[in-house]
């Protein structure tokens, strides 16, 4: 089964995080578009979201997934301890969404904001739709 992950590419904590996947994703299970790509919206049209969707994204095959939801599927597949942080999808997803809101919110204030998307390094290409 294909999983893309949709971010922010301007983003300086997403383009982190997705480097932090990839770095624990040894088997290559994820895939990665920019929210902000054509690849990205196409995804989003495809499943039935909105284009201006500013929120972490999973696509499992035709199931798609958001915020912490997103977050968490994601942790079950990476290598080391990270798995053990899945526990928390028995949590209500509105209680999980809240953090993952007020961090979302803030995020460009926190970590910065690029003007343009990342551009993956040359062994990390491959794994990028566009």
């Amino acid at each position: 089964m294909e999983r893309i992950i949709l971010f922010d590419g301007v983003c300086n904590l997403c383009s982190t995080s997705v480097k932090f996947i990839i770095k624990r994703d040894s088997v290559g299970h994820f895939k990665f578009a920019s929210l902000q790509s054509e690849t990205g919206q196409t995804l989003l049209r495809m499943h039935g979201l909105n284009k201006d969707l500013n929120s972490f994204v999973l696509i499992e095959g035709d199931k798609v997934f958001l915020k912490s939801s997103a977050a968490l599927r994601v942790c079950r597949k990476l290598g080391s301890a990270w798995p053990i942080l899945s526990f928390f999808r028995f949590l209500p997803p509105f209680i999980r969404d809240l953090l993952y809101d007020f961090v979302a919110k803030n995020r460009y204030k926190w970590f910065g904001k690029e003007e343009s998307c990342m551009v993956p390094s040359p062994e990390w290409k491959k794994r990028f739709l566009d």
